[in-house]
C-alpha cells in the first residue's frame, strides 16, 4: 500500500492527519477530502460525525463554526 503524502500548497510542508480525511498544515492551510484545501479561520471546529453507511455506522470529520455569544 502506497503512503500518499498530502504537501501544503502554501509552504510545501507535509500536511499532519487530524482524522481520516482530514489534515492540517502548520501555516493554517488544511484539507478535507470533500473540498479540498482550505484556509482555516479562529471560529472553525473540527469533529467526528457519525454517521450511517449502508449498515455500518461510521465516523466522518466534519466543520462547524463556533457561534458567537451576545
Amino acid at each position: 500500500m502506497a503512503n500518499s503524502k498530502r504537501k501544503c500548497i502554501s509552504c510545501g510542508r507535509a500536511m499532519k492527519e487530524q482524522f481520516i480525511g482530514l489534515k492540517h498544515c502548520k501555516c493554517g492551510v488544511s484539507w478535507h477530502k470533500l473540498i479540498g484545501y482550505f484556509e482555516r479561520t479562529p471560529d472553525m471546529v473540527f469533529r467526528l460525525q457519525r454517521q450511517k453507511i449502508g449498515k455500518k455506522i461510521k465516523q466522518v470529520p466534519i466543520i462547524d463554526y463556533k457561534t458567537k455569544k451576545e
